[in-house]
């Protein structure tokens, strides 16, 4: 049988690139729930959690809201049957995510274009 490593909340933050303040933040928000504590009291990180870490920093990178990540926190933690309803958050984000990104081509277009024009001026 393995036996899980664990790590402090310094060492988890090293691991993901989370600040310590961050890691605790998310644990008040109700976005990391059931880190495990030592005997003296101390968190200690296994892989699973790093790994939930990890969802909710591609979450956040990609600006869903602390709400709305807390709400699908939620519905992981309840476990099955209620799959539907995680899609559908998902797929409200990935829409957002995806005006986003063609607002931001449509800004890059016109910097292209911008550049284009200079190129040619100095050309």
């Amino acid at each position: 049988m393995k036996v899980e490593a664990e790590l402090t909340i310094a060492d988890a933050a090293r691991a993901t690139g989370v600040s310590v303040h961050t890691l605790r933040y998310w644990e008040r928000a109700g976005l990391i729930d059931g880190v495990d504590r030592a005997a003296s009291g101390h968190r200690r990180y296994t892989e699973q959690d790093v790994a939930w870490i990890q969802v909710l920093l591609r979450l956040r990178a990609t600006g869903m809201p602390i709400r709305q990540i807390r709400r699908y926190a939620e519905l992981v933690r309840a476990g099955e049957g209620n799959e539907a309803k995680r899609l559908g958050l998902l797929e409200e984000h990935r829409a957002a995510v995806e005006a986003e990104l063609a607002e931001v081509r449509t800004h890059l277009e016109f910097i292209n274009q911008k550049i284009d024009l200079y190129k040619e001026m100095l050309g």
